[in-house]
């Protein structure tokens, strides 16, 4: 893989939006309406604004995002165990890409508003040969997180975390980078008012 990955390369951009939305007392947090539009189709949106990536999956679950998503060019993925923790929609994910060529994937959750297209491609576009590139925002880890196809195979199987423990265990293969965006989660009704 080269330094600066284009669309040629085969990136693809991940959106993980399969959560039960367990703390979300108004429904799927999916669908919930930041600024007139879903939180799925915001953080997708983002995805496909970076203008990085060889296409844009989508994980789903708990709930069918697709009616959020129409008129946006992504693949829509189902994760029938979606309930077995955030890691087997990444690894949903990571097979079709796998499938699909990629080389590496750039991944994203579909509870973040604030997190942008530039952020998207700051991650994307990291000069740097570490295999795993984290974005941060005031110095604090969040998402998107590339991750070359070299480190697929580390990345756990089920549980909540995706690539959160690799990354805490092997800083060897990490480097960050500064976003300007905002990578706070919507994880209650109040949170969500921050956005409207």
């Amino acid at each position: 893989m080269t330094d600066r990955p284009s669309p040629s390369q085969a990136l693809v951009g991940i959106v993980l939006a399969a959560g039960g939305s367990t703390r979300f007392a108004a429904g799927p947090k999916q669908l919930a309406e930041a600024g007139g539009r879903a939180l799925v189709r915001l953080a997708v949106e983002a995805a496909v604004d970076a203008e990085c990536f060889a296409e844009v999956l989508v994980v789903q679950g708990a709930v069918d995002c697709r009616p959020a998503l129409d008129g946006l060019s992504v693949t829509v993925l189902d994760n029938p165990r979606w309930s077995d923790g955030m890691a087997t929609s990444l690894q949903v994910g990571l097979a079709e890409a796998g499938r699909r060529g990629a080389t590496a994937v750039v991944v994203g959750l579909a509870d973040q508003p604030g997190v942008s297209a530039a952020d998207w491609r700051t991650v994307a576009r990291a000069d740097t040969p570490s295999p795993i590139v984290v974005a941060t925002y005031d110095g604090h880890r969040g998402n998107p997180v590339r991750l070359d196809r070299s480190v697929w195979s580390l990345l756990p199987t089920d549980g909540d975390e995706g690539a959160r423990t690799l990354i805490a265990r092997r800083s060897d293969l990490v480097t960050a980078v500064a976003c300007p965006g905002d990578a706070a989660d919507v994880d209650t009704v109040e949170d969500l008012e921050r956005w409207n």
